[in-house]
């Protein structure tokens, strides 16, 4: 993506769901100036352990409340990671968010999260004056 000119620019975001979630947090802290923001939906955050209080990066953690053993992880990395974060708990989602509404809940705050940090910045001209 930062090779291609039409996109080079833009900030990156990377989404993650249950271990995808864990890959994503590692891979944020280990690049933290090429990640805008993370989004964890039903993550493993405790598969990026070590590398929690590395991420810079604004990240969002959704959960289901029918996911206990997930719900506990996510709290436990929410108070591990020292960047912008939140925690989601959506009412009546499983792990995999199967239930109906319960997938278009989290999509609907993933691109409220990626709204709000991943704007582009903003190009600065220069005057040439005579």
């Amino acid at each position: 993506m930062q090779t291609h000119p039409q996109t080079a620019g833009l900030p990156i975001g990377y989404f993650g769901a249950s271990t995808g979630a864990g890959a994503a947090l590692q891979a944020a802290a280990r690049k933290p100036h090429a990640v805008g923001a993370v989004v964890s939906r039903g993550g493993r955050p405790d598969l990026a352990g070590p590398y929690l209080n590395l991420v810079t990066a604004p990240t969002l953690l959704l959960v289901g409340s029918n996911d206990g053993p997930v719900i506990d992880m996510n709290q436990d990395a929410l108070t591990r990671l020292t960047c912008r974060k939140e925690l989601v708990i959506v009412p009546g989602a499983s792990h995999l968010f199967e239930e109906p509404g319960t997938l278009e809940q989290v999509a609907r705050e993933a691109l409220r999260w990626f709204q709000r940090y991943l704007q582009p910045e903003p190009h600065t001209t220069k005057e040439h004056r005579s």
